[in-house]
């Protein structure tokens, strides 16, 4: 098997796991706030994170060189986790990834005032269409906006901005850092919620918990394996056979059935997504390349990203 074919079916593997743990927050979200399904989770996911962090032998300290731009990736990770659990929740799986897609548009216009990247005419109109697919999906004015639909689309924002902030610091800060900090912040924010939407948990749901924990870790493995064994134009538009995932997994056990609009609308972001991925990949065209650097999916804090895992345990792809 090439390398680029098992790069391929890594990563597919990887976001059907990635897509079984939407399902389980979903299940989960039935019956608590996103709050305490992220404070578990992360606390369940905490043993194995430390014993990665300890294994950090390089020298240095824990004090960030750039403290402000980690403080905002930290609040931007609990927030991306608290509103995308939330928005798996109550939304159809297909919608919630139809709007999670929108990231690398996002990113795209992001990295322009915070990476100094220069947008094209070819990617700033890839943006413009993928922005006409989100419209698509939300319909604004025919349907109904909900909370729900306002979280996803906070996700999609607030997890692009923690991708540019990683991608503008993370050649200066040390690995631990990046990781530790969010993991951190995310747990205690959600403990220090906890009192107040606390609803006690049967052993079974708090075994979910740890199966969303096991899924994420699992699902950044095997994305790790992915870019160990191809390159991040293979890998990256892997992400939207997710989509395939919600029809089956939302059918299967949701009684959802994917709509025209969001059928015509992921399809549209999609589009202009895997062509921005592509144009970042051809030579000087993009000196940051932001969208193929964000190896990670969403960035909720209880589980490091995997570029500050490959960065960590494994040699940065060329």
């Amino acid at each position: 098997m090439s390398p680029v074919l098992r790069g391929a079916l890594l990563s597919l593997a990887a976001f059907g796991l990635y897509a079984t743990h939407d399902v389980v927050v979903k299940t989960l979200g039935a019956h608590y706030t996103s709050f305490q399904i992220i404070f578990f989770s992360g606390l369940l996911s905490f043993p194995l994170v430390s014993v990665l962090l300890l294994s950090d032998r390089t020298d240095g300290n824990l004090v960030p060189r750039h403290p402000w731009w980690s403080l905002l990736r930290s609040i931007t990770g609990v927030a991306t986790g608290a509103m995308g659990f939330f928005a798996f929740s109550v939304l159809p799986m297909a919608q919630c990834y139809a709007m999670l897609f929108a990231m690398p548009l996002i990113i795209t216009l992001l990295s322009i005032p915070m990476l100094g990247e220069k947008v094209g005419l070819r990617r700033g109109l890839a943006v413009l269409v993928g922005l006409a697919g989100v419209l698509i999906v939300l319909r604004p004015g025919s349907a109904p906006m909900s909370i729900g639909h306002l979280a996803g689309l906070g996700a999609a924002f607030t997890g692009a901005l923690t991708s540019v902030i990683v991608r503008k610091i993370g050649k200066e800060e040390r690995s631990v850092v990046l990781m530790m900090y969010p993991m951190l912040m995310s747990v205690a924010a959600m403990g220090l919620a906890l009192p107040f939407v606390y609803r006690p948990m049967p052993v079974e749901h708090l075994a979910l918990t740890g199966v969303i924990a096991l899924l994420g870790m699992a699902g950044a493995a095997l994305i790790i394996a992915a870019y160990r064994a191809a390159p991040a134009v293979i890998v990256a538009p892997m992400q939207y056979s997710q989509i395939i995932w919600a029809a089956f997994y939302g059918w299967l056990l949701f009684d959802e059935r994917i709509d025209s609009w969001t059928a015509a609308g992921a399809a549209v972001i999609i589009a202009s997504g895997i062509y921005i991925v592509l144009r970042e990949g051809t030579p000087d065209v993009s000196r940051n390349r932001p969208v193929l650097e964000n190896r990670s999916r969403l960035d909720v804090g209880t589980i490091p990203r995997i570029g500050t895992w490959l960065k960590r345990f494994a040699p940065k792809e060329g």
